[in-house]
């Protein structure tokens, strides 16, 4: 994957997208930290170590959701909608993972397209259809 300064600017851009996005995180696929982290200011709603395993957790799923590309199409962005925050996992080439998190009433609808905008050199392919 890109160098860290590159990834870093791109947490950036994504932080800046909206005042209700919380952080922008690049995890490897073997669930390790690469750049970004939370908007500063923020305090994360999740001790260190429970980030550590939300990020092996999700590198794993990252790899597991290709079992069904065949039939579906590959997946740009998955968004998880809960009590307390919205997380959104965009994965890139090497199995790589974008986690961004934001406030509950950001607007969904527009953010992970403007997002994957902005990663689109670090995905295998580029979406379609916005």
């Amino acid at each position: 994957m890109d160098d860290v300064e590159k990834l870093e600017k791109i947490c950036q851009k994504i932080d800046n997208l909206d005042p209700k996005i919380r952080s922008a995180r690049f995890i490897n696929n073997r669930g390790h930290l690469m750049a970004g982290g939370m908007k500063e200011g923020l305090l994360s709603l999740e001790a260190k170590k429970q980030d550590e395993m939300m990020f092996m957790e999700l590198a794993l799923r990252v790899r597991m959701r290709h079992e069904f590309d065949n039939e579906f199409g590959e997946v740009h962005f998955s968004m998880s909608y809960r009590d307390k925050v919205i997380i959104m996992s965009f994965p890139l080439v090497d199995d790589n993972v974008l986690l961004v998190s934001c406030e509950k009433d950001v607007d969904f609808g527009k953010i992970p397209f403007k997002i994957l905008k902005l990663i689109a050199s670090l995905k295998k392919s580029t979406m379609k259809t916005f």
